[in-house]
């Protein structure tokens, strides 16, 4: 990937654990043409999917609530209302968000359909998100989901009409900006009454 505005100097690696975090050095040339050193650390976690499940008939959305750390040592119980999703891992984004909305939900959706994809944190977080919506039916309830326990998942599924869902947002009991994207997509493509 060259720029010609762009021009690396060195990378150090600062700590690679959970994911890889790196800071690099590099010049930078300004509009001005003025050339200028700069230091930036981004972690690398992957790319990811999520997906909004709904029900045009019924007017519901299928969302999770789960704890995430990060989100209580700022302050927050942690306990965060969201759209299903998970990391690539290697496979297409289609494959890896019908895996993971069924561990999750225990759903087993057909159609999934991309309406598009975000830097969600461009300034220090490398991960690419690709949004998906996909009708669900009660019976395509392949289990319980409720995540993956190897890798800490404790997931509470929710069935929300979609005008609850919004009133959560305008109340702050949904936080998560994933989910706040995907639900005002719905809200305007979805469950509109004009044309999707």
């Amino acid at each position: 990937m060259e720029n010609e505005r762009v021009r690396i100097r060195n990378v150090e690696v600062l700590s690679d654990d959970w994911y890889l975090l790196k800071k690099t050095t590099f010049d930078y040339r300004r509009a001005d043409g003025v050339w200028q050193t700069l230091n930036r650390e981004t972690y690398d976690r992957g790319n990811g999917a999520t997906i909004l499940l709904y029900h045009r008939a019924k007017r519901t959305v299928i969302l999770i609530r789960q704890f995430r750390f990060p989100t209580y040592r700022d302050g927050h119980d942690g306990f965060l209302v969201e759209t299903p999703a998970g990391l690539l891992d290697n496979a297409s984004p289609e494959q890896r968000i019908r895996e993971e909305v069924e561990e999750e939900t225990g759903y087993r959706v057909g159609e999934v359909r991309k309406v598009f994809e975000v830097f969600m944190s461009p300034g220090s977080v490398t991960e690419k998100l690709h949004f998906f919506v996909g009708e669900y039916a009660s019976d395509e309830r392949a289990g319980e989901g409720g995540g993956n326990i190897a890798e800490g998942e404790d997931i509470e599924v929710m069935e929300v009409p979609i005008q609850q869902a919004l009133l959560m947002i305008a109340e702050g009991e949904i936080a998560d900006g994933k989910t706040i994207m995907l639900l005002q997509y719905a809200q305007l493509h979805l469950f509109s009454a004009g044309p999707n």
